[in-house]
């Protein structure tokens, strides 16, 4: 009798850890898939849900069979076996779990379904969801579905008088990176609409104020920079930038580079705006900027870098009996742009930089910045 007693309780521990450890690599699997997803800017199909410990959950199906591969997966005790009574109330639990938290939490939205893109009311819940909830993975997955759902011109609109925008807003000052990320996409998305801009411009030094304290080339970082070039795209608030253009141009130097064209994007929206010429070229840059024409960059970096500094040139102008160098302190960008040479003789020269239509372009600058920027007269 001992004996089998104890063939019996190693047996029942087996099917125990058994069971355990598949439960486990179902879970793993679903989140590094949906990390996955994630990193490729689509939603997730798994959700961490509510207060249900061990609760995962794939497509929030509501089907009662249990070998349906369409069913969301459910932790189920090991005790609730099929065909008992106990197990049978015990998967009813499990099952009553799942359903409350899949009320708590919206379903990720995706703008590529059109059965996911949410009405009024159930943008109202997420919001609500938005403004009470303190836990991270329900403020990142109800993040998603607003961001995902503010991709259409329509639901801008809606958020907006549902009071959305400081809602939002808010969730700027959290020090979870993710969730951050997940506010500045959702506003980025917003802000492609003239009266959402006008209603966002109190948000932009606090959003400009985190992109460059960031760490270097981080998610936020680069969704930060994302919401100012939005809403630069028009002149009426890249006033507000300025004092933040120097900034700009270090993270331009030291950022690596998908940074760097995120840097290039809003200088450019800055540069062909005749009124942000002179605060450009008071910015101070970094010495390093020079380098840049030293070795072999991108050439598209290069390239965009070129059509921000033509940009400034064809909208400088001399002011009448203008004293050369008066508002433009050293270290500036006027006076990059004055000691320039240095640099195009680098580019142009036969071992510095192979590429044709880099060293054309150089030379056609050279000549602009010679004729409008610095002529004789002023020398």
């Amino acid at each position: 009798m001992g004996y089998a007693r104890k063939v019996g309780w190693v047996t029942a521990g087996l099917v125990i850890g058994a069971g355990a450890c598949y439960c486990i690599y179902r879970l793993t699997r679903g989140r590094k898939q949906n990390k996955e997803k994630m990193a490729e800017g689509g939603s997730g199909d798994v959700d961490d849900v509510g207060d249900c410990p061990g609760a995962r959950y794939n497509d929030w199906s509501d089907d009662d069979d249990d070998n349906s591969e369409n069913k969301g997966i459910v932790w189920y005790p090991p005790w609730a076996r099929i065909g008992t009574e106990a197990g049978t109330r015990a998967r009813a639990r499990a099952r009553a779990r799942a359903t409350r938290a899949r009320r708590a939490v919206q379903k990720r939205a995706s703008p590529n379904s059109d059965d996911t893109v949410l009405s009024p009311q159930e943008l109202q819940k997420v919001l609500c969801l938005v403004e009470m909830s303190e836990k991270p993975y329900i403020l990142e997955a109800a993040l998603i579905a607003l961001g995902n759902n503010a991709a259409y011109a329509f639901n801008r609109d809606i958020i907006r008088d549902l009071g959305g925008l400081p809602i939002v807003a808010k969730i700027l000052n959290t020090r979870d990176p993710i969730v951050k990320e997940k506010a500045l996409i959702v506003l980025n998305n917003l802000s492609v609409n003239a009266e959402n801009q006008r209603r966002l411009k109190i948000y932009m030094n606090q959003v400009c104020d985190d992109t460059i304290t960031s760490r270097l080339n981080s998610s936020v970082q680069l969704a930060g920079l994302r919401l100012l070039t939005n809403m630069t795209v028009t002149n009426e608030y890249q006033h507000m930038l300025a004092n933040s253009i120097s900034d700009f141009f270090r993270l331009f130097s030291a950022g690596n580079e998908e940074t760097k064209f995120q840097v290039l994007k809003l200088l450019l929206n800055l540069a062909e705006n005749p009124a942000m010429t002179r605060e450009l070229l008071r910015a101070q840059v970094p010495s390093s900027l020079g380098s840049l024409f030293n070795k072999k960059e991108n050439k598209e970096v290069i390239l965009k870098l070129l059509v921000i500094f033509e940009n400034i040139i064809d909208n400088f102008k001399w002011e009448e009996d203008e004293p050369t160098q008066n508002q433009f302190s050293e270290g500036s960008l006027f006076f990059f742009l004055k000691e320039f040479q240095v640099c195009a003789d680098k580019i142009l020269g036969i071992e510095s930089h192979q590429d044709f239509l880099v060293k054309v372009k150089v030379g056609k600058f050279m000549a602009k910045l010679a004729e409008h920027m610095f002529p004789k007269s002023q020398e």
